[in-house]
């Protein structure tokens, strides 16, 4: 079954508003938020950490990167390295790669969520591939995702004109 009809079929029997959205294909957080007009700050990006020998789930701002030293202290691993696709692909069958929603209790996986994110009503994300995403008040992805809240990014510098 694909991702988003199963992810659809949770925020049904929650009786949980959301929206899907199609845009024209992209392949990063930040591209997505520019083709659907919106501040980068409300996409959220999922990045696939390995930590120990298992993996999580960081939940970051689309404008933002993933601080591994933040990430070490907020899931207190021995050691916390970015996963390679090759690592993750297999968790996430049903979804394309790199566009995995920020569900990770779909997947048995913890989710770490930076608290930039809860500072906007709603958020965007990934809905399993990369013409679609869907939008959710952040107060249901929290109530529904039940995710660890740490800091974990760095905003991107911007690089002068």
């Amino acid at each position: 079954m694909p991702i988003l009809r199963r992810l659809k079929e949770i925020l049904d029997e929650a009786k949980v508003s959301y929206e899907v959205y199609n845009h024209p294909q992209a392949f990063t957080a930040q591209e997505i938020a520019a083709r659907q007009h919106m501040s980068g700050k409300e996409m959220a990006k999922v990045v696939i950490l390995k930590a120990d020998d298992s993996y999580v789930m960081a939940v970051v701002p689309a404008n933002s990167m993933v601080s591994i030293r933040k990430a070490k202290a907020a899931i207190g691993a021995g050691n916390v390295s970015l996963a390679t696709e090759a690592e993750f692909t297999s968790l996430f069958p049903e979804c394309e790669i790199g566009a995995m929603p920020p569900f990770g209790n779909l997947f048995n996986l913890r989710v770490y969520v930076d608290p930039a994110l809860e500072k906007d009503e709603t958020i965007f994300f990934n809905a399993g591939n990369h013409i679609q995403t869907v939008r959710l008040k952040y107060k249901d992805f929290r109530e529904l995702v039940n995710p660890i809240m740490a800091p974990l990014a760095d905003e991107r510098e911007r690089k002068a004109a």
